[in-house]
């Protein structure tokens, strides 16, 4: 017999509403049958992106892990006892803490983890438990950047401002392509749609990208910029609001330090000065500045080609900077703070985490910490540099770093060096096959969902909470359970008795549970809801739209307009525009990434309801790039930068700006244990990437602008 039952798609940032229809199917699985989207959901309005269809399919792979494993002598995985897993791992953890110390054992939180509730809690206190400055994450291969412009703008490393697209009529997009990712630190499904709701009122919507994207086909305007220039591009635009007395700064209604300062910063970088090294006329550049400045709501949405790249912390810092001098800062129609019903960044505020830089920085090339974790591109030298505090033991949540971390052929060699890994996966992908065990956790439709994170950055006030729908496969544990347990069970294994505060705390959070933790937080938030009651509304909760509230989450401190930080990577970024203004750049070439609409991340490429049709792991050249190397789309081409070189299919269009390639994540899975993956044709971007070009001020990965080299 057939039911429908109300979920939550978890496979992006867009937490869409689905109608699950659940059945036996012809193999006599309980399964979901057909996937639609909620059209009475408060927040998704209907919309469904291909990657909903195959929720399930997740959760039912045959690749997928459903039991403890452990390495053997032979290099195979073979099952082991959930006891024997956990006391294994937190034994041998143990011995290097105890022989090496803390920092010795690291971890790494993929983005996945964002997902699960449980798990963003259950790593937050296996991290404190472990108390090792070692710590990695996804972040710094994304939007550390973005966070970095908040910590030392706003003081603040949660107060992502996202635009109010409900009321927005000006909205400029650097280096996102939200029609495709329905946000990303922005949460709002079905963008397409929104877009269109912005010029149907009569705004406008103008994509600075090196590629035509899908966003910029739906925009009014698009125009080709050079891989890395955003931050000279927004400089151009900051100069020209100023020296035309654009400005309203006024009107955000804060003290802001630092005006003065971002203005004389700012002339040095004219419209005329940077057009070329841009590839944006000068003209152009003062009209999107005087359109921007002049709109009745405007905002600056700056995201992943902007963050990724050399000069990621600039271009973030510039991106808020712009809607603070026209005013657009936490005003309706500009750049606002959502009110979620778990606000994070409140509760960070009370116990007086907003955030942290450069404390500490990493052993072998001083690449500063931020928020506590370390720059990933250091990961692989900190593990097979030898001395003190070299990383022997590590601890991988939902992350796949040998093929999202820059140079992961690098990391793919330094694993093997390691005295012990354990992984808390689905999968036996190209990170997790060096774990000696894999722990596997429940996934998607197996757990209860809320979008604790998520919702801190929706463009409308929303919350809703579904519950699982399906048994654990296998032996699959919570991962909330996992965490806490291992980290409880290693602090028990070590000797001393210094670790009573963890223990107990651990202790405690266990004998919680997750879902009454998080019904705690919904409880004492700012809308005083509560699990049961949001499961009394099950197309979710609408919280209304986003209000003007910096002045509560500022608590007493001004914007700083002008952050020494900043001001002084400037001659990183003059010294640059030099560089550019005397070089033509021809026949040189750029790479950048691209996302597709039916991924997002690398286990969704072993998914046959998401790799049918032509391979979409091509290098897409300019045809006049094509023509000058004799090339043409179906080609399988030569990719090599100085770190390494893949082959790869070549897709001419004259989409991608002339001078620049593109290669999507995620692919060039014939290393891990994927069966349907590894019969794909790709390449693994990250193989050619550098892990020595980076943003130099925050250590974030620069996966945008590499000089690479294409040959037949």
């Amino acid at each position: 017999m057939e039911e429908k039952r109300l979920g939550t798609c978890m496979l992006c940032e867009a937490s869409c509403g689905l109608v699950l229809t659940l059945g036996n199917g012809d193999d006599g699985v309980h399964k979901v049958l057909r996937v639609e989207g909620d059209r009475d959901d408060t927040f998704s309005r209907g919309y469904v992106c291909p990657k909903a269809t195959a929720i399930d399919d997740v959760r039912l792979d045959p690749d997928r892990v459903t039991e403890p494993l452990r390495r053997t002598k032979s290099g195979e995985f073979a099952p082991i006892s959930w006891n024997e897993a956990l006391d294994e791992s937190a034994e041998r953890l143990a011995a290097i803490f105890d022989r090496h110390g803390p920092h010795a054992v690291a971890t790494y939180t993929g983005n996945p983890l964002v997902h699960s509730y449980g798990g963003i809690l259950g790593s937050v206190l296996l991290s404190q438990g472990i108390g090792s400055y070692s710590r990695f994450s996804a972040t710094s291969a994304d939007q550390l950047p973005q966070m970095l412009a908040s910590y030392e703008v706003l003081g603040h490393q949660a107060l992502l401002p996202v635009p109010d697209l409900e009321r927005t009529r000006h909205l400029l997009i650097v280096g996102g392509n939200p029609v495709v990712s329905n946000g990303s630190i922005m949460t709002a499904p079905g963008m397409k749609r929104r877009l269109e709701e912005i010029r149907a009122r009569g705004g406008k919507v103008v994509v600075i990208d090196p590629r035509r994207t899908e966003t910029a086909r739906v925009a009014d305007e698009h125009h080709f910029v050079v891989p890395g220039s955003d931050a000279l591009l927004l400089l151009a635009m900051i100069d020209t609001i100023f020296s035309e007395s654009l400005g309203k700064a006024s009107r955000v209604g804060q003290k802001i330090v630092g005006l003065e300062e971002l203005g004389r910063a700012a002339s040095r970088f004219s419209a005329e000065r940077v057009e070329h090294a841009v590839g944006i006329p000068k003209d152009t550049i003062r009209r999107l500045a005087r359109e921007h400045a002049k709109a009745d709501g405007a905002a600056c949405y700056a995201r992943m080609g902007a963050c990724t790249q050399e000069f990621g912390s600039l271009t973030s810092w510039l991106a808020i900077a712009l809607d603070v001098v026209t005013g657009n800062l936490d005003r309706p129609g500009g750049k606002m703070f959502p009110t979620p019903a778990v606000d994070l960044a409140k509760l960070a505020s009370r116990l007086g985490m907003r955030g942290s830089f450069a404390r500490f920085t990493s052993r072998v090339r001083g690449l500063p910490e931020f928020g506590g974790e370390l720059p990933v591109a250091t990961l692989a030298e900190e593990i097979t540099t030898e001395g003190k505090k070299r990383i022997r033991g590590f601890v991988t949540m939902a992350g796949n770093p040998v093929s999202s971390a820059p140079n992961g052929a690098a990391l793919d060699l330094a694993l093997p060096k390691l005295d012990f890994m354990v992984s808390v996966d689905l999968y036996r992908n190209e990170t997790t096959r060096h774990a000696d065990i894999i722990l596997p956790p429940v996934f998607g439709l197996e757990r209860d969902h809320y979008d604790m994170v998520l919702y801190a950055f929706a463009v409308r006030n929303v919350a809703r909470y579904t519950e699982a729908l399906f048994p654990p496969r296998g032996s699959a544990r919570e991962d909330f359970d996992i965490l806490t347990d291992l980290a409880l069970r290693t602090l028990q294994k070590r000797k001393g008795f210094g670790h009573l505060a963890q223990k107990a705390t651990l202790t405690a959070a266990r004998a919680l549970g997750s879902r009454r933790i998080v019904d705690l937080l919904l409880r004492t938030g700012p809308h005083k809801l509560s699990v049961k009651s949001l499961l009394s509304t099950p197309h979710g909760r609408d919280l209304g739209a986003l209000e003007p509230r910096l002045s509560e989450l500022l608590e007493g401190r001004a914007i700083q307009a002008a952050p020494a930080v900043f001001v002084a990577d400037l001659a990183r970024l003059e010294a640059k525009l030099s560089e550019a203004t005397a070089s033509k750049r021809e026949g040189e070439l750029l790479l950048i990434g691209r996302r597709s609409l039916r991924s997002n991340n690398s286990w969704m490429h072993n998914l046959t309801r998401l790799t049918r049709g032509k391979p979409v792991c091509t290098l897409l050249m300019h045809p006049d790039d094509a023509s000058d190397r004799a090339m043409r789309s179906g080609d399988t081409v030569r990719l090599r930068s100085k770190k390494g070189e893949v082959t790869v299919p070549l897709e001419v269009s004259d989409e991608i700006a002339r001078g620049v390639v593109s290669l999507p994540h995620g692919w060039g899975q014939q290393r891990a244990d994927l069966r349907i993956a590894k019969g794909h044709v790709g390449a693994s971007v990250n193989d050619v990437t550098d892990e020595s070009f980076l943003d130099a001020l925050s250590g974030t990965a620069a996966f945008n602008g590499v000089k690479v080299e294409v040959t037949a």
